[in-house]
Formats: C-alpha cells, structure tokens, sequence
C-alpha cells in the first residue's frame, strides 16, 4: 500500500455534518469517508490507475 500523505481540507459546517453522518451511516471514520468519495469519483472519471 502507498504511503498516505496528509492533507488539509476546508469545508463549510453544513458540508463538513453532511459528510459526517454519511460516514457514521456507513460505519466508517469522517476521514475515511472522504477518501472513499474521491476514490469513486476518480474510478467514475477514470483517472485512476488500473492495479495489476
């Protein structure tokens, strides 16, 4: 697995609980949650490398 590099992100307050109850909702962490939405939009935009 890649190393992770941090990160900082602003988002507005209405955003920011948006994304949090997503994630409780979905079991997993705020931080995870994030990742997990840009790793879709990559995939769905097909910016992402295919692993072998």
């Amino acid at each position: 697995m890649a190393a992770k590099k941090p990160f900082a992100l602003r988002l507005d307050e209405e955003m920011m609980k948006a994304v949090e109850k997503w994630a409780s909702d979905e079991f997993r962490s705020t931080n995870g949650q994030i990742e997990w939405i840009i790793h879709e939009a990559l995939k769905k935009a097909g910016r992402l490398k295919q692993k072998k």
